[in-house]
């Protein structure tokens, strides 16, 4: 075979390596792709941290800790939140008008909730007999097997409304709670106002702080 025969069949191996190549390349940069969109969905799904919940006129004053807190007068009213719970039952957050409320939401997937599970059970035994009400908001559990497991895990005695999809949590005011922020907290006031929260996971002692203001508060307006 002559050497002119020869150089199309070396020309024709050359690009089939080539091509190969390329599309090695390819693959590779669109598996990063795929990485880099899951790792950026995991961050925007379960925050720790972060003091901001939009705009609104709500009267929070956020404090070093990150818990804000708003004055009596100035507190914003807490949506209607009624529904179907994790376990199957039903509960309506106005039942416990009269009563200091503490909102938390979570979810199974979430590690900085289960991080600070056991500080709320703890803290919820505490003060449950002072006219207080633990309530969960559990999002984005696509079923409720998960969230039961988890309360069973972590001994959680307080009920949480199934939320799969958030809706419950677009009801507040804008300002007032971070949809994308989870885990966060509301404390909401006898009165059914919310007169404090913090958009990361809480220990049992920035728990109780964040509480404690509101323990004695007989709901009476301010002098």
């Amino acid at each position: 075979m002559s050497a002119a025969s020869r150089a199309p069949l070396r020309s024709n191996r050359t690009n089939r390596t080539a091509d190969r190549t390329a599309g090695a390349r390819a693959r590779v940069r669109s598996r990063a792709a795929v990485v880099a969109a899951v790792a950026a969905l995991l961050v925007s799904a379960c925050s720790s941290g972060g003091t901001s919940g939009g705009g609104g006129q709500t009267g929070f004053i956020t404090g070093s800790d990150g818990i804000a807190t708003a004055k009596k007068g100035e507190r914003a009213d807490a949506p209607e939140l009624s529904g179907k719970t994790v376990d199957g039952g039903q509960v309506d957050v106005a039942d416990y008008k009269g009563k200091v409320v503490v909102l938390n939401v979570w979810g199974s997937w979430c590690p900085p909730c289960r991080a600070e599970a056991k500080n709320f059970e703890k803290v919820y035994q505490d003060v449950k007999d002072q006219g207080v009400q633990f309530v969960g908001i559990n999002t984005r559990d696509t079923s409720t097997g998960p969230a039961r497991a988890f309360e069973k895990d972590y001994g959680v005695t307080y009920p949480s409304l199934y939320d799969p999809a958030g809706r419950l949590m677009l009801r507040f005011e804008k300002g007032t709670l971070n949809p994308q922020a989870v885990p966060s907290t509301l404390v909401i006031d006898r009165e059914g106002k919310v007169a404090a929260r913090t958009l990361q996971a809480l220990s049992e002692e920035k728990l109780r702080k964040m509480l404690a203001p509101y323990l004695a508060d007989d709901g009476k307006p301010e002098k």
